[in-house]
């Protein structure tokens, strides 16, 4: 019997390489080989000249090839409600804008979902995440019309089914008309598993389990969410020790902190990453080092919000895994995830001083780090032979970037670099800094109608 054919290569030569591996091996002047989804090889100077099957040879000159971003966390929905609660905390934020997303809908989703995935992709992100926890009654399948968006763009997608059953009159911060029943929650969240969850290698939709924060959810909720994702193998996400009014919160109903609140509820463990974790004792970032719980670290969010400066360099140090997210684009409006490799260095020098977080470190908390919280690297994050061909080639020869000599550090100090290509899988969706599997201008004009028609239904039930 003849072999089977071997897949289509695709050659990208000329090019500097940061491959983000374990070792931080870098190329001046390297290629990369791409068979079918996997990479064949990484390595300096040209690709062999005798490589059969080769369809595509991209010349990098000017360009620095790294492993595609990887966002730890999101909420897609919130691009419909963009620009608004411009100057307040987290808790004020969240009263004055619960009302309008309390009446999202299936449409409204859908649109939303592209609009953030669209701004992240072309930004160089090829495995994205969202943490959605806002299921109004009658609203349609909201958590489809986000998988149908990733699907159609073609990123890979880390979709968590979130959930909130505390509501104002149980002391939680949300409307009661906006939260589920506890039971719902924990039913709707096992129908989500066993739709769409696929655990293979290589797999385009994984999905998490996430009730929303401990303000917003019942310590049932909590433990029972926990239960459910390891019976099923998932993974657990949640906000965690964001604002120091989440602090007070918890000890004022549970009579200890976040950290310890979650770990009693069984929330701490090599299958969690938290979002945010701004405000963490010692204590805190020793449990989190112990367990091999993960953080999504927002700093433009964070910024935005007032919330502070997450420890990033003591949690680094301690081995926690950490990686990076946009957040909700009602926090962070820019939608982008390239843009916070600069932002999570200036903040923690802030903080810190000019050693903090350097150019590799903040490239690795956007790449291999994201594929570690969400439990992807041994398949992503880093520009390895047999890991999945997600990659991205920034392109630094032009004005912003021409006299910077080392190109990590053009592209995490300077201005927003150019994609000339991007790769999920072997497969390209971005080219010359635009999408080539949508229509942005598409995007654009479904999400401003969607937008419009939210912003009437709250006028209306205001």
């Amino acid at each position: 019997m003849a072999a089977p054919p071997s897949p289509d290569r695709t050659v990208i030569e000329n090019c500097a390489i940061a491959t983000v591996d374990a070792a931080g091996t870098e190329h001046a002047s390297g290629h990369i080989v791409v068979s079918g989804q996997l990479l064949e090889s990484v390595g300096p100077g040209p690709a062999p000249a005798d490589l059969a099957g080769v369809t595509r040879r991209v010349d990098g000159s000017g360009h620095l090839a790294t492993p595609g971003l990887v966002n730890t966390h999101h909420h897609f929905y919130q691009w419909l409600t963009r620009g608004l609660a411009r100057d307040s905390n987290l808790f004020d934020w969240l009263v004055a804008l619960y009302p309008t997303w309390a009446r999202i809908d299936e449409a409204m989703v859908h649109a939303a979902a592209r609009g953030s995935l669209a701004m992240m992709v072309r930004g160089g992100v090829t495995t994205a995440m969202d943490h959605h926890y806002v299921f109004p009654r009658g609203a349609g399948d909201l958590l489809g019309a986000e998988i149908r968006a990733a699907r159609e763009i073609g990123v890979r997608f880390s979709p968590t089914r979130g959930s909130m059953d505390r509501g104002e009159s149980a002391g939680g911060l949300p409307p009661d008309f906006a939260v589920e029943t506890t039971e719902a929650a924990l039913i709707a969240t096992e129908e989500a598993i066993d739709t769409h969850h696929d655990p293979s290698f290589a797999s385009m939709l994984r999905v998490g389990v996430a009730p929303c924060s401990p303000f917003s959810v019942s310590t049932e909720l909590l433990r029972e969410s926990a239960v459910l994702a390891r019976r099923k193998g998932v993974r657990l996400h949640t906000h965690g020790s964001e604002t120091v009014e989440e602090e007070r919160f918890c000890e004022e109903l549970f009579g200890m902190g976040p950290t310890d609140y979650l770990e009693s509820t069984g929330w701490l463990g090599d299958d969690v990453w938290m979002a945010h974790c701004v405000h963490m004792s010692d204590a805190d970032i020793d449990a989190f080092a112990r367990t091999g719980t993960g953080v999504a670290h927002c700093p433009s969010s964070n910024a935005r919000l007032g919330a502070g400066t997450a420890r990033v360099p003591a949690m680094l140090r301690a081995g926690v895994p950490v990686g990076l997210g946009v957040d909700g684009t009602a926090s962070n409006e820019s939608g982008e995830l390239h843009t916070e490799l600069r932002n999570a260095l200036l903040v923690h020098r802030l903080a810190g001083g000019a050693t903090a977080l350097g150019v590799r470190q903040a490239l690795r908390l956007g790449t291999y780090g994201g594929a570690q919280v969400l439990g992807r690297a041994a398949e992503t994050g880093s520009l390895e032979a047999g890991k999945l061909a997600d990659l991205v080639l920034w392109k630094l020869d032009g004005l912003g970037h021409s006299t910077i000599a080392d190109p990590v550090a053009a592209l995490v100090l300077g201005p927003p670099a150019p994609v000339t290509l991007s790769l999920v899988g072997g497969r390209p969706v971005v080219e010359h800094g635009r999408l080539v599997t949508a229509d942005e201008e598409a995007i654009a004009r479904e999400a401003r109608a969607e937008a419009r028609r939210l912003a009437r239904l709250a006028d209306g039930a205001g």
